[in-house]
């Protein structure tokens, strides 16, 4: 697997997305268009062309809230329900995808009358190139459409998330991003589905910060320091994730030290591949995976970008509801 065409990991990692994102602008869409903070989220993309915002609602009333928010409205598209045929081609696709499940006809047509839906819609016939909610909406609902509606990536069978864990310039962590995975979506995944999470992981990486993955499945034993069903779990998805991604470097089960420090990988692991050098964190469930990020995050001072939807055909995100317009 290489990296993207001469992209380096940044020291400051959010000018280098900016950058990165202003070169290739793409059309995001936002269905919560109606909440100020999309809004004015909206309007600084907008005016700083790092995308192309898509909203859906009302022309009239977005234009209004848009242009108090300072939006270059030339700049950005809105979608208007009820004066195109939005609902149509969503019911179509939702029919299409819901085939042979047996939704009752009123259930669909609520389907199609979701902005969520509508959005998730949009994203998979490629009229979008990505969507961004969550900050109105639960994640539980924002997974649910972009499963109905985008579906899964050839080849994944779960869809996950990762945090991107960014580090300041005084900070001893080697890489200046780390990817923690999976914090956000699922509670206790087996061999395989932590496999799955790793190769979304490994995968997204590359689009998003450029650089080669270097996996590391974390548990509490280091090269068999100790035992446990546990264990055995991320053993069996190491081996799982080498079948299937043989080219990237991985290796477990190792401890977070051994996973990020040199001089511990040399004493605990020192056959290991990535000598102390991982990237891509693997934790062995949700919980896990929630609580260090947290802890990394407020103790240790990193920043935390996320949670970033991994597994689906096409990129379609959550936010917490409790997400800023910069969030967004």
């Amino acid at each position: 697997m290489t990296a993207g065409a001469g992209v380096p990991v940044s020291a400051d990692f959010r000018t280098s997305l900016r950058s990165r994102a202003a070169s290739r602008v793409r059309q995001i869409v936002f269905p919560e268009s109606s909440d100020p903070r999309v809004q004015r989220a909206a309007a600084q993309l907008s005016r700083e062309r790092l995308v192309v915002p898509v909203l859906i609602g009302d022309t009239q009333t977005l234009n209004e809230g848009l242009s108090v928010a300072g939006a270059d409205l030339s700049a950005l598209r809105i979608m208007d329900p009820d004066a195109n045929d939005l609902g149509a081609s969503t019911l179509a696709h939702v029919q299409r995808r819901r085939a042979g499940r047996g939704d009752s006809d009123s259930a669909l047509k609520k389907m199609a009358e979701d902005p969520l839906m509508q959005a998730a819609s949009l994203v998979a016939t490629g009229v979008v190139d990505g969507a961004v909610s969550g900050c109105v909406r639960t994640t539980a609902e924002v997974v649910r459409a972009g499963l109905i509606c985008v579906g899964l990536a050839e080849g994944i069978n779960t869809l996950s998330s990762a945090f991107y864990m960014v580090f300041g310039h005084e900070h001893h962590a080697g890489p200046s991003v780390l990817t923690f995975t999976d914090a956000g979506v699922v509670p206790d995944p087996d061999a395989a589905r932590l496999s799955d999470i790793a190769v979304s992981a490994a995968s997204a990486r590359v689009r998003i910060v450029g650089d080669e993955p270097r996996v590391a499945f974390l548990s509490y034993s280091t090269h068999g320091s100790a035992e446990g069903h546990a264990v055995a779990k991320v053993r069996e998805a190491l081996t799982l994730f080498r079948q299937r991604m043989p080219e990237v470097v991985a290796d477990g089960e190792l401890q977070g030290d051994a996973a990020l420090s040199a001089a511990v990988s040399e004493r605990k692991a020192p056959n290991s591949p990535l000598t102390g050098r991982a990237n891509v964190l693997v934790f062995p469930d949700l919980g896990a995976a929630n609580i260090a990020y947290k802890l990394v995050q407020y103790l240790g001072g990193a920043e935390a970008l996320g949670p970033i939807l991994q597994g689906l055909a096409h990129p379609f995100n959550d936010l917490s509801r409790g997400a800023a317009a910069e969030d967004i």
